[in-house]
């Protein structure tokens, strides 16, 4: 048993199981010299061979217990007909949405169209450096993909101030969303993802009376798919206020946590298996301030189940010598 499953299903805490979300990623200069080459992003997505050589590269680097498939959550817009780019220093930008069109699309269509990606996963899968180790598959919670669908840009750039009046356009959508996660998912699985992470960056956006149907039964429609699919779930509900309440009505696995969370307050609250905590921009100081900073997670969760993660995606700018250094404090702590 890897040790990311030994953690989530034995609840050991014995081990310091690690990976990093964007541990594939632009920080990396063998990450930077493939995408010189490939300036579309979703093409780049679906290409498997590339796919999966940047999943592989920081195993090749850093002793991680998991590699993650390089994808986007928008891949699910995608695959359901609606355009998806990404503008340098602006992100992703979304087309019109089409309901009729979309309520028409048939499984086949949808996983034809995303097929790179999973034989990018069988590809990654196959791969003598995943030996021991965890092969991630992942997907947007319904809430975060319904507010790229409509709002067609990152809220960080401006949320459309009708966004929550139209209750029966999201009403519609996120029964679109939820039967397409689905066959994502199950697709992934098939493929050889041993863990799915479901990331919902934009759960700190709704407001608390919306939080039931907006948040909470959409994602523990999908935590329960996934589970009967016999592999374990992580939920990332970012900037969300009430942890516990998202854990006893959703039930993940694993709760992944942010840097704007109290640790100290989690470990009081939950009592299932925590990952993640560490504030990228650490990686951006000096070992010593590293070391402190990974050192109070570890110490906080020492007699709890936890993987070690940071609270949001590796930053473009850190420096891979610091990946290192973090890898192996981790590894080396008692």
């Amino acid at each position: 048993m890897s040790p990311i499953q030994d953690c989530i299903k034995k609840k050991s805490t014995n081990i310091n199981p690690i990976w990093l979300m964007r541990q594939a990623g632009r920080y990396l200069p063998e990450f930077r010299n493939i995408r010189l080459k490939n300036t579309d992003f979703i093409k780049l997505c679906l290409n498997e061979k590339l796919s999966s050589e940047i999943t592989i590269q920081p195993l090749k680097r850093f002793a991680f217990d998991a590699a993650i498939i390089f994808s986007d959550i928008l891949m699910l817009p995608y695959g359901l007909g609606q355009d998806v780019s990404f503008k340098k220093n602006f992100g992703p930008q979304l087309g019109e949405i089409d309901l009729n069109d979309m309520l028409k699309i048939e499984e086949i269509d949808f996983t034809n169209k995303l097929n790179p990606i999973y034989k990018a996963l069988k590809i990654t899968a196959n791969d003598k450096l995943l030996e021991n180790k965890d092969l991630i598959g992942f997907v947007g919670a319904p809430w975060t993909l319904l507010v790229y669908m409509i709002n067609k840009i990152s809220p960080k750039k401006g949320l459309n101030n009708f966004f929550f009046k139209d209750k029966l356009l999201i009403n519609k959508l996120l029964i679109i969303i939820n039967k397409f996660l689905k066959i994502h998912i199950e697709q992934q699985v098939k493929s050889g993802a041993s863990i799915i992470q479901i990331f919902d960056s934009w759960a700190g956006l709704v407001d608390e009376k919306d939080i039931p149907d907006y948040i909470y039964m959409p994602t523990l429609e999908i935590v329960n798919y996934v589970k009967s699919l016999n592999v374990p779930v992580i939920c990332f509900p970012r900037g969300i206020k009430k942890y516990k309440e998202f854990v006893d009505v959703v039930k993940p696995d694993v709760l992944n946590i942010d840097y704007e969370v109290d640790p100290k307050k989690i470990l009081k609250e939950i009592n299932i298996p925590i990952q993640g905590g560490l504030d990228p921009k650490t990686l951006l100081t000096d070992k010593e301030n590293l070391k402190k900073e990974a050192n109070y997670y570890l110490e906080v969760f020492k007699n709890h189940p936890y993987i070690f993660n940071l609270g949001h995606g590796v930053l473009p700018e850190t420096d891979p010598m610091m990946v290192d250094y973090l890898v192996k404090y981790v590894k080396n702590f008692k």
